[in-house]
């Protein structure tokens, strides 16, 4: 729809303010704001002036178009004269008139949303300068166009001491907003200036901080380490000659000695277990533990956890407990490492359990590629403030059990740290009095990164899919997924963009050889970024194909669209319109296959 709302002609000097005045009231009429209404008036002036200067007497036309909000206010500037020969002089900015200026045309260009301009000696010049209506102005219908530009019959020109004294109003204004811009944006900057001064000292005082810490953290793992071996020899040495004394090899004990030896045999395998778990975490810490997955069973392990772990039950009022699994679950991970975490689950939960059972079982969430493994006991509970704590190094609750049962305080983080290292996390949830339930959620299968050289980022991205990427900017993912499978098989491929930002970033990463748009995004219309693209001399060439459900076919292609279709788009129509609007050589396929959609 396209709405004719005034035709002005320009043959003398008080016809130029009489267009100036009767744009800034057609803009007022439509909805502008005051900014808007200046910028709009001082265009039209700019060109109907040059008509005057150059060639003496053009027209001027007003029209509204589209049928939707929000809609455009075009503005058409004719003439007969002989063109202008300068022009890419012109828009390039290099040109200076005799009188010095020479910036009309390229700064009526900055202020319009869509600007075009031919010109030749059979034509003369024709301008077209596009702006599009405020988000909340109404919609103008031809029914309504006549009751609200009816003001501009009675309108008359005045060229005053009045009319001056506005345009100087006008520039004051806008003189004086510019200087409110310019010291807010000196205070900003100083404000900046002094942040940055404080941040580098800050990123310095941190950043030395944290090599500090880097550096304690290495001589903690290389000092747990060394140590953990150091101390294996002489801890072995004691373990064996306590079994030889309390094997009688070299004659029978008295029943003091027995026991005291016992104590020795005791205190040494609960060393020793401390420094394999101090050995597991350093090794952890720095990076050298090995992954080794491999296929297994749920239902055999438990078997084996079962058969490993049944002698710690020292107690008939306490039952252990595997459930097998319904359907037998099968993983890829690293089965020593899972094993390892269980068996420390299990063994906590003996320790602080006298009495009732612990439970061990498997659920698979196949869906999520999950399993999670649990460990519930009827023991003595966790209060809910200590939860943490018990996952920290050396950290033990303080409980009348703890007395009986010696514990080192690195199992459960030794059990985090692996869970970690399997892509895996483990958690914990317990009530005092009741039990509590440890767990450890892992993926079903686990993939373990391969090293690779350095390739070249320009040979990296999509280094086996040479085709041609076509940006589609939608917010409706059945929508891409349609499109994908459009161009499945063709010489082209989808690049996806959910928004006007994301298009902005793909289109930053990867120039696309078309675009397909969608009107209507989340929170968006994409009207204003359509005319920005076409007005970029660096993207004005590349193809736009509106797909929408917005049916204003009119004001898209006014605003520099290439084609326009209204959903939904059907396969040929897509790839017809994409092959006709390509211009650049596109790469061959080597094999074409029907595509299912």
């Amino acid at each position: 729809m396209t709405i004719r709302i005034l035709t002005a002609l320009v043959k003398t000097e008080t016809d130029v303010v009489s267009v100036r005045q009767r744009a800034k009231q057609i803009a007022q009429l439509c909805g502008f704001g005051a900014q808007d209404q200046v910028r709009i008036a001082t265009s039209v002036s700019e060109l109907a002036r040059n008509v005057f200067n150059y060639v003496g007497n053009g027209k001027i036309y007003f029209t509204v178009e589209g049928d939707t909000a929000p809609q455009i206010l075009t503005i058409n500037v004719e003439d007969n004269g002989p063109g202008i020969s300068n022009l890419d002089d012109i828009l390039a900015g290099t040109y200076k008139s005799p009188t010095g200026m020479g910036m009309g045309i390229v700064g009526v260009r900055r202020l319009a949303d869509k600007f075009t301009i031919k010109t030749g000696p059979d034509i003369g010049t024709r301008i077209t300068f596009k702006k599009i209506f405020p988000r909340m102005a109404s919609v103008i219908t031809p029914e309504s166009s006549t009751r609200i530009f009816s003001p501009l019959v009675n309108m008359t020109t005045e060229v005053s001491v009045t009319e001056i004294m506005q345009q100087n109003q006008e520039l004051l204004s806008a003189l004086a907003e510019l200087k409110a811009r310019q010291d807010d944006l000196m205070l900003l900057t100083r404000e900046l200036e002094d942040t940055n001064r404080g941040m580098v000292a800050l990123y310095a005082e941190l950043d030395e901080k944290a090599g500090h810490l880097r550096h304690a953290d290495q001589m903690k793992s290389r000092f747990l380490s060394n140590m953990s071996h150091e101390f294996r020899t002489p801890l072995s040495s004691i373990r064996a000659l306590a079994k030889l004394l309390l094997d009688h090899v070299d004659g029978d004990l008295t029943f003091e000695q027995e026991k005291q030896v016992a104590y020795i045999a005791q205190a040494a395998n609960g060393l020793n277990e401390l420094v394999n778990d101090l050995l597991d975490i350093a090794k952890i810490e720095a990076g050298k533990v090995d992954v080794r997955p491999s296929v297994m069973d749920v239902g055999r392990m438990f078997s084996a956890l079962r058969g490993m772990l049944r002698p710690l039950l020292v107690s008939e009022k306490l039952t252990l407990i595997f459930v097998e699994p319904e359907t037998p679950i099968e993983l890829f991970i690293d089965e020593a490492k899972l094993s390892q975490i269980l068996r420390n689950f299990i063994s906590n939960a003996l320790k602080f359990t006298e009495a009732g059972e612990i439970v061990v079982k498997a659920v698979a969430v196949p869906e999520k590629n999950q399993v999670t493994f649990t460990v519930a006991d009827t023991g003595v509970g966790i209060r809910q403030e200590e939860l943490q704590l018990i996952f920290e190094e050396f950290s033990q609750i303080e409980n009348p059990l703890q007395r009986k049962v010696k514990g080192t305080g690195l199992g459960l983080p030794l059990c985090r740290n692996l869970a970690k290292l399997l892509r895996g996390d483990v958690a914990v949830v317990s009530t005092p009095g009741l039990g509590s339930t440890f767990s450890v959620t892992l993926p079903m299968s686990i993939d373990i990164p391969v090293e690779k050289p350095a390739e070249n980022p320009s040979v990296r991205i999509k280094k086996d899919d040479v085709r041609a990427p076509v940006l589609i900017v939608e917010d409706n993912m059945a929508t891409h997924l349609q499109y994908e499978k459009f161009l499945h098989n063709t010489e082209f491929r989808a690049v996806a963009a959910r928004s006007l930002r994301e298009a902005m970033e793909r289109w930053t990463a990867e120039r696309p050889v078309a675009v397909i748009l969608d009107i209507m995004l989340q929170g968006e219309d994409s009207w204003l970024w359509l005319a920005e693209i076409k007005n970029d001399t660096a993207r004005a060439d590349v193809p736009v194909i509106i797909v929408t459900e917005v049916e204003d076919k009119r004001k898209g292609l006014s605003l520099g669209a290439d084609a326009y279709y209204v959903k939904p788009l059907f396969k040929q129509q897509l790839l017809s319109t994409l092959r006709t609007l390509v211009r650049q050589p596109l790469p061959e396929l080597t094999h074409e296959q029907p595509s299912r959609v």
